[in-house]
């Protein structure tokens, strides 16, 4: 039949003939040339994700009686036709807000400078202070997912078989939040067939690793990778595979192994040992890729009952995010990065220039808190993202003050 090989049909079919959905249709959607072919049979549950290309005509089928049929009769079945307009215009749902979190206006102000400049963020502080509920609501002050943005990352949730959207494109961005005891492949990716990973299913989201000392020092050490470019490469032996990484790396953890030596309303029975044996679980490198190390201290009682009834909701942070990163784009135009947090030595020298106050109080800090190279560089982009919320065109003082003051963790007595 000339006629069969003008299609390219998906789906798995079960014994009885019926055609059962499959992963990655959009994908491979996106690979099929339209100019070679007449149209794309699939299953009816993955014909709006087939869809989302629009370049090739989708056709949905039930069982194999009805793509019989259709060989036979090709004006027996409409195509579907996606509207890209109504498939990206859908608004972005989040459950969780900030304002449901009581005190923290410290850290929440960290946590606006990571989603305007797209920097990773590690939570320190004592149990029940709020770090994860911090964390999950993140992602509801990032920017809205450009159209490119959110095609890529469905894609990635189609091939690992949990798209969940019925619209075709994800409209929210991936939070990922693995367990502890996660192996290096599942955060990472590969397997006997490789397939992707914790950090590339947050590719364009938030990967949130909460309890940060109680992952697998090999886990920990495999993500430097990632965290620096942006990808992971899956090698084999008879093939090499290429997954994007690029995500907002979001961690917690307590500040010694009881979790209160930060806390006032209780006695820490960690000696000076054990606190640095904790600490020590998370190496020098890897801390050096986290930008901002923000204190989360534990709530006073009024804080707890009362709260404050004044608090931001997530999406007046989420204007200033979005303004600070519009800055951004127009800096960065037509160099492929689109935040602060990806800025290359030569942007970072050439955009986070300092005045004579500037580079003292910086050379201040480089020798007291004994920073490395890198620790330097994640300042002065920290810096650029705080001037960018301010809608200053230079680094001030101040600025370059408030980015010093989120490195908890490279000062000396943190933990005496």
């Amino acid at each position: 039949m000339n006629r069969f090989s003008q299609y390219v049909i998906l789906g798995e079919l079960s014994l009885n003939g019926d055609i059962k959905p499959i992963k990655g249709v959009l994908a491979i959607a996106l690979s099929i040339p339209p100019d070679q072919y007449a149209g794309l049979i699939v299953p009816q549950n993955n014909a709006k994700e087939a869809a989302i290309t629009g370049h090739i005509p989708v056709y949905p089928v039930q069982n194999l009686c009805q793509v019989v049929y259709f060989l036979n009769n090709p004006a027996a079945l409409p195509a579907i036709i996606a509207d890209k307009t109504t498939l990206s215009s859908s608004p972005p749902c989040y459950d969780a807000d900030f304002s449901d979190v009581k005190g923290q206006v410290f850290v929440k102000r960290g946590l606006e400078v990571a989603a305007a400049g797209s920097h990773n963020v590690l939570l320190i502080g004592p149990p029940g202070s709020g770090k994860s509920m911090l964390a999950k609501r993140l992602p509801a002050i990032l920017p809205d997912m450009t159209q490119q943005e959110a095609l890529e990352a469905t894609k990635i949730h189609s091939i690992a078989g949990i798209l969940k959207t019925n619209n075709g494109l994800m409209a929210t961005r991936p939070f990922r939040a693995p367990h502890h005891t996660t192996s290096a492949p599942a955060i990472v990716g590969g397997g006997t067939y490789p397939k992707p990973g914790e950090v590339t299913l947050a590719h364009n989201g938030v990967l949130f690793l909460d309890e940060l000392p109680e992952f697998n020092r090999e886990v920990l050490e495999a993500m430097r990778q990632p965290l620096e470019d942006h990808h992971v490469l899956i090698s084999r032996a008879n093939k090499t595979l290429q997954f994007p990484s690029r995500f907002l790396l979001a961690c917690s953890m307590n500040p010694c192994c009881c979790g209160f030596l930060s806390d006032p309303q209780h006695r820490c029975t960690c000696s000076t040992h054990q606190i640095r044996k904790y600490l020590s679980k998370i190496s020098g490198p890897l801390l050096d890729r986290i930008d901002l190390h923000l204190e989360v201290p534990a709530l006073s009682s009024t804080e707890i009952m009362i709260g404050n009834p004044q608090a931001e909701s997530s999406p007046c942070i989420k204007k200033r995010t979005v303004q600070a990163r519009e800055i951004q784009q127009e800096r960065f135009r037509d160099t492929g990065i689109c935040a602060n947090a990806y800025m290359n030595h030569r942007q970072i020298k050439y955009y986070c220039s300092l005045d004579g106050e500037g580079k003292k109080l910086i050379r201040m800090a480089i020798d007291e808190l004994s920073l490395s190279a890198r620790a330097y560089d994640k300042i002065l982009k920290v810096a650029r993202t705080i001037a960018d919320l301010a809608k200053s065109p230079k680094i001030q003082t101040n600025h370059l003050a408030e980015a010093i003051q989120y490195r908890s963790l490279d000062r000396q007595n943190w933990c005496r």
